[in-house]
């Protein structure tokens, strides 16, 4: 078999990740937003999370507080955004949706980044790429970049090469490139840069005399398993070509779920605090329904904000539940365990709960005396397709559908229309 015929049959992966998701969904609807700097702030409008280029270039890092730069936003031209978290699911649903007709093997990694198996010589991959690259720009309208090479973490790193050089035109193929070209690279990366690496193993690492990437390609694989783990391994051995992570149909994780979120406005009685942990627990039903698991312990809690010296309050409650369910009723009534430890009068800024011992649904079947009414009546997965459909708050059961006193819920003073998914917000076009 000749090579090119050789090296079609050979699969490859290729990730695509979107430049700046949150910016530039928001560009995509808005067009004077385009060579402004944008950030975009997290959960009651604290910090940016996002950031254009722009707005990179005039030094803001992420996750600098909003306070610190409202004051030089007008000087800046700056934007800023609170996270539209609506309008992000739809676009990235849309995103997805459109890579997946370009191969039947695509693992959504996160909301804006895939995974693709694909074949075929460089020319073809790289003609590929391009063609999903401009693909995505001109029926969704963001940016995107593509890399392509025969395992996962060679993949993103060419991703990470095809956004920062212009070069390539956002799609590179991993051995397309020139050898020396590729390590050239790679030695003057840092290993923090590679996908997994977190801070505190960079120093373990280092500790060990590997500084960069290319120095992590060329340890011995045994070494690392044994000094660090059988994860580091397999990154080593990706990075010298040999595909040791698997594509997954879904991630979900299987260990536990949290729900919990700061509050627009401190909660200081335990009614109020009741519908919040209604709404969590049903929310924790239909996320366990959605992925067909049970839940055998529920852990609810509230806490004071740091920044309060005059009332510190961190109550807990952990309440095992008679049976692996993912019940709405039994979840919500095992949340309001804690509604007792509350003192009234205390500024709670924020609670949640955490479901845990998770397993998949009828895996231990229940006898008939202990059996769940609203489990038979897919109750669960109900909250969940009406909520998909119409919006999170249009259902609730008990407190969690009561439609007054929202002002805990998220602050998002800055919010642009949900232009896909509300009809009173959708875009005018006006035509000359």
């Amino acid at each position: 078999m000749s090579k090119p015929a050789l090296m079609r049959h050979m699969p490859q992966i290729a990730h695509v990740d979107v430049n700046c998701f949150y910016a530039s969904a928001e560009r995509a609807f808005d067009p004077s937003l385009e060579g402004r700097p944008v950030v975009v702030l997290s959960n009651n409008d604290g910090c940016a999370v996002t950031r254009s280029p722009e707005a990179k270039a005039l030094g803001i890092p992420v996750g600098e507080p909003w306070f610190k730069l409202a004051p030089r936003a007008k000087e800046w031209g700056l934007v800023a955004l609170s996270s539209n978290y609506e309008l992000y699911g739809d676009i990235s649903a849309r995103v997805m949706e459109l890579l997946g007709r370009y191969s039947a093997w695509l693992e959504v990694y996160s909301i804006d980044e895939a995974f693709l198996g694909v074949k075929g010589t460089p020319a073809e991959l790289l003609a590929l790429g391009r063609e999903m690259k401009s693909a995505v720009r001109r029926n969704v309208g963001v940016p995107v970049c593509v890399g392509i090479a025969t395992t996962k973490t060679l993949a993103k790193l060419a991703n990470k090469w095809a956004k920062n050089n212009p070069a390539f035109g956002g799609v590179c193929h991993w051995d397309s490139v020139p050898a020396e070209d590729r390590e050239t690279l790679m030695s003057r990366l840092s290993v923090i840069e590679i996908w997994g690496v977190a801070t505190r193993l960079t120093k373990r690492l280092n500790a060990r005399g590997i500084h960069s990437i290319l120095d992590l390609s060329r340890a011995d694989p045994v070494m690392i398993r044994d000094r660090f783990s059988v994860v580091m391994m397999r990154t080593v051995l990706e990075l010298q070509g040999t595909s040791c992570i698997p594509m997954e149909e879904e991630r979900v994780g299987r260990d536990q779920l949290i729900f919990s979120r700061s509050f627009a406005t401190a909660i200081t009685t335990a009614h109020d605090l009741r519908q919040v942990l209604s709404v969590y627990g049903q929310q924790a039903s239909a996320r366990l329904a959605k992925h067909d698991l049970q839940a055998k312990v529920l852990t609810a809690f509230a806490a004071t904000s740091h920044f309060n010296p005059n009332d510190t309050s961190l109550p807990s409650v952990c309440v095992p539940l008679p049976m692996p369910t993912a019940d709405p009723v039994i979840l919500t009534r095992a949340a309001h365990a804690l509604l007792p430890l509350i003192h009234e009068g205390v500024k709670y800024a924020k609670a949640g709960i955490m479901v845990t011992d998770l397993r998949p649904t009828g895996n231990q079947a229940p006898l008939a005396v202990f059996e769940n009414p609203h489990e038979e009546r897919h109750i669960g997965s109900l909250l969940e397709d009406v909520s998909r459909r119409y919006g999170r708050g249009s259902i609730g059961l008990g407190h969690a559908g009561i439609r007054t006193g929202l002002d805990w819920t998220m602050k998002r003073d800055m919010l642009s229309p949900r232009y896909t998914t509300r009809w009173d917000e959708l875009p005018l076009v006006k035509a000359a």
